[in-house]
């Protein structure tokens, strides 16, 4: 079973419906018991990152993402949760986050439209089970105004480029982020979420 964190961020029931056509069930949740006792974890998102450390903090659920992401627990965070692994966000002045990769999220900026909202391709940057079968510059759907600038390198699976390159899948070890949302991406965003219940269970 997946435990997919209610901190108050939307989209939670496509994401769970699309868990299901990939055969894994997922619970919504924020019990401290269905989280321990789950297979793995999803921070889905859509929000501010202020508002949702803040909701996670006031539920006592940061310590219990970081426990069980420290003990080798599979965490998939999908747009904003993907941000809140990184230590610092800029958002509406700097914010800490989880921690659990290194790394600062800045507003997006140069010549495009913010929010970048809409379907861009990936560029695979090295090989993972993530992106088994997803042929390279595949579209994905993206909605974000923020994006994560400062980055280890080797947790770079695949960017996407929008007024330069945006982290779009990283990883370290049993931490996953997807910044675009695989639950609104269509049959590649499914196979996506596949390879993640290949790695998860």
């Amino acid at each position: 079973m997946i435990a997919i964190i209610d901190y108050g961020a939307g989209n939670i029931k496509s994401l769970q419906f699309a868990l299901e056509k990939v055969g894994l069930s997922a619970q919504i949740t924020i019990d401290e018991t269905v989280i321990a006792t789950s297979d793995a974890i999803i921070l889905p998102g859509v929000g501010a990152f202020q508002d949702a450390m803040q909701a996670l903090n006031n539920q006592g659920l940061t310590e219990i993402i970081k426990r069980e992401a420290d003990n080798g627990k599979p965490v998939l965070g999908i747009c904003l949760g993907m941000q809140l692994f990184y230590e610092i966000s800029e958002e509406d002045g700097e914010s800490e986050g989880l921690g659990l990769l290194k790394g600062r999220v800045s507003k997006i900026t140069g010549k495009v439209k913010v929010p970048h909202m809409g379907w861009n391709t990936l560029s695979k940057h090295q090989s993972s089970p993530l992106v088994n079968q997803i042929p390279d510059h595949s579209f994905v759907y993206f909605v974000h105004s923020y994006a994560v600038k400062e980055y280890a390198k080797k947790t770079l699976i695949a960017t996407c480029d929008y007024a330069g390159t945006i982290p779009a899948i990283v990883q370290r070890g049993n931490i996953i982020g997807m910044q675009f949302h695989p639950e609104k991406s269509g049959d590649i965003g499914l196979k996506l979420l596949e390879n993640v219940k290949e790695m998860m269970l």
